[in-house]
């Protein structure tokens, strides 16, 4: 629904593009798409991960009918939120949702299953992969728009460029090439920490750089594009823009911007600063980018690995 905060210029994309399939605000069936001619959609902005049999489907699929293919959005450019499944396989989280949560009564043990038999016959549901994957892995993609989710200006320049035959090289990404931090307001002095704190042990000033406060913001690390919008209200960056050009890991670039700003030479010191306040590293450094990272998912035994995807 992203798309809907271009406001009222959703009108003048109406104007230019005939909208052939778009589940949260039409009625258009699988089907309809299926009996396109590959190609025949101009442009398709594709959203979402891919963690079932049934989204892998829809990819292919998209891609196929598309002539151009764009990630939109940080789930299908980076995995995002839901590529930290990737610290569990599936039935590790099967076991925890299904049977391990507070408010679950499952005495059957039940889980769900591909293919079920019952009196009326078999009922499917889509194969549940062991990983998240990202669109890229899956499929070709023509481009990117980051952003969890991307910022209304953003997409608008996108649809603009695709209407002004205007599209970067393929393969890029459709927005800035600098940092968050070249978009902050913020004053830095290039002062060193001793400490990093949790977002509510400490209430920042509204004028200082808030990594310099001891904060951890990943704005150093992530792709402008936003306007630096939770710095502005006081908020660290998160990094849903993803990693700046040139990055090929986010979350080995965030360590390395936090690693320059502790005050320390001393081993001890330094893991003790780490540990106390940066008790989620992976949560902190690869939260919307796990899947698409160098790392892209906890190490599975060689057995566990063979069973899933």
């Amino acid at each position: 629904m992203a798309v809907l905060a271009i406001d009222e210029k959703i009108l003048e994309v109406a104007k230019h593009f005939d909208i052939v399939f778009w589940p949260c605000a039409t009625d258009g069936k699988v089907r309809d798409v299926e009996k396109m001619d590959d190609g025949a959609i101009d442009v398709c902005l594709f959203n979402g991960s891919i963690r079932t049999s049934e989204q892998e489907y829809m990819a292919r699929l998209l891609r196929r009918k598309s002539k151009v293919l764009v990630a939109f959005g940080s789930c299908a450019m980076e995995g995002c939120i839901p590529g930290l499944a990737n610290l569990n396989n599936r039935e590790e989280i099967f076991q925890t949702v299904y049977e391990e949560t507070p408010s679950t009564e499952n005495p059957k043990h039940l889980v769900p299953q591909h293919e079920t038999e019952v009196p009326e016959g078999k009922l499917y549901l889509p194969v549940f992969y062991d990983s998240v994957f990202t669109l890229d892995q899956v499929v070709e993609v023509d481009y990117y728009l980051p952003g969890c989710p991307p910022e209304a200006e953003r997409i608008w320049d996108a649809i603009v460029a695709i209407l002004e035959g205007k599209l970067p090289p393929k393969g890029s990404v459709i927005g800035a090439d600098t940092t968050v931090c070249d978009e902050c307001p913020r004053k830095r002095t290039e002062k060193k920490i001793k400490k990093f704190y949790r977002t509510w042990e400490i209430i920042p000033d509204e004028e200082t750089c808030l990594l310099e406060q001891g904060i951890v913001c990943a704005g150093v690390a992530t792709r402008a594009g936003c306007g630096a919008r939770c710095p502005r209200v006081n908020s660290p960056c998160i990094g849903c823009y993803g990693p700046n050009a040139g990055v090929v890991d986010f979350g080995a670039r965030l360590m390395t911007a936090l690693a320059s700003v502790i005050d320390s030479d001393d081993p001890q010191e330094i893991e003790k600063i780490i540990q106390d306040g940066i008790p989620d590293p992976v949560g902190t450094f690869y939260r919307f980018s796990l899947a698409h990272s160098l790392l892209r998912r906890k190490r599975k035994l060689m057995a566990s690995a063979m069973a899933g995807q």
